[in-house]
């Protein structure tokens, strides 16, 4: 005989408070169609809804680009999706764009949500591959090179918010970091390889800690004792690292891990030896009279582009470059402030 009994249906996690605290509690936020007046708030409050992403200096770089009609353009970070959304409406009708990203949770969500729009479908093309790998792609796509190349090298607010990708500090997950959590050494896993000297390297490199070796001891010391495997444990050494400090702050600790993390996660997925790669060969990826924007977020990489920017020019593979950085507006800044530090950069091929 068989039990027809009905199965009691699932309810939501509630959660604890008045508002909701963690990622997964957030489900309005999670789901901007169904709740526009909460997500509304969310961004109102100068945030960013959990799940989702503000593109930064959207005017800016559709500004130094200058899309058109019939364009083919190539987004080298998709994310979230909100760049490429405006650039496939700029080249509109007849323009393409190719949207690259190495994540493999966030590419299926953000093609669908693009596909949903109602742009020709010819007129997108979606790859999960490091921009590092660009002119292996064009060949295939657009061998005769393409007119816009857009790359904003922030991390996305969904990889950010999301807990169970490790890269932020502020709940407890596991110390992980990569771009795609299927391949490569987790930064937990780099810890066990790099020495004390590797580590005090790699932070006065990847983030111009002023006391790498300092922290790189701290650490190191705390992880042959017991393996940091967790975010909030890796956070935990550097605040007290910097507890006896004189003139120690809550900000000054809290910019510390800040930047303990950033060197670690640009380790972890090899972010400089990507970016490298990409200013290299940008140049022949390009139509002449093409176009370049760069976004960047912190000082290694803003340097990287500067420098071959401005070798380009003095070489003759660009006819013009940003004179200047571009810094987004202080309006921006108040109403998204995570991008406070970003850097906008660009370049036009000869």
């Amino acid at each position: 005989m068989t039990d027809s009994t009905p199965e009691t249906p699932k309810r939501r996690a509630r959660y604890r408070g008045k508002y909701p605290r963690q990622f997964d509690e957030k489900y309005k936020e999670h789901q901007p169609d169904r709740y526009p007046d909460d997500v509304a708030k969310v961004i109102a409050g100068g945030k960013t809804p959990a799940g989702t992403h503000r593109p930064v200096m959207m005017a800016e770089i559709l500004r130094v680009l200058g899309p058109r009609a019939g364009d083919v353009a190539v987004d080298c970070t998709l994310g979230y999706g909100g760049h490429a959304r405006a650039l496939l409406a700029a080249v509109q009708p007849g323009g393409r764009l190719l949207g690259l990203d190495a994540d493999p949770i966030e590419l299926p969500k953000t093609e669908a949500r693009l596909r949903s729009l109602g742009f020709p479908p010819e007129s997108l093309v979606c790859r999960r591959m490091n921009f590092a790998a660009l002119p292996q792609v064009l060949a295939a796509e657009a061998p005769e090179g393409v007119d816009l190349v857009l790359a904003d090298l922030g991390l996305s607010s969904m990889q950010i918010d999301d807990p169970a990708r490790g890269f932020s500090f502020k709940v407890a997950s596991p110390l992980d970091m990569r771009m795609n959590p299927t391949r490569g050494r987790t930064a937990s896993a780099l810890l066990s390889e790099l020495g004390e000297s590797g580590l005090a390297q790699l932070l006065a490199e990847n983030s111009d800690e002023p006391c790498a070796r300092e922290v790189a001891s701290a650490i190191q010391r705390a992880h042959a004792r017991e393996p940091l495997v967790t975010t909030q444990a890796l956070a935990a050494v550097v605040y007290e690292t910097c507890a006896g400090r004189s003139g120690r702050s809550d900000s000054t600790a809290e910019d510390l891990v800040r930047r303990v993390f950033q060197a670690l996660r640009i380790a972890v997925n090899d972010e400089f030896g990507a970016l490298t790669a990409l200013l290299r060969a940008l140049p022949a990826c390009l139509r002449p009279g093409g176009r370049v924007a760069i976004l960047s977020f912190h000082s290694g990489e803003d340097r990287r582009v500067k420098t071959a920017f401005r070798d380009g020019l003095r070489d003759g593979r660009y006819v013009s470059i940003a004179e200047e950085v571009i810094r987004p507006s202080a309006e921006e800044k108040r109403d998204n402030p995570r991008s406070t530090s970003a850097k906008l950069r660009f370049a036009v091929r000869r």
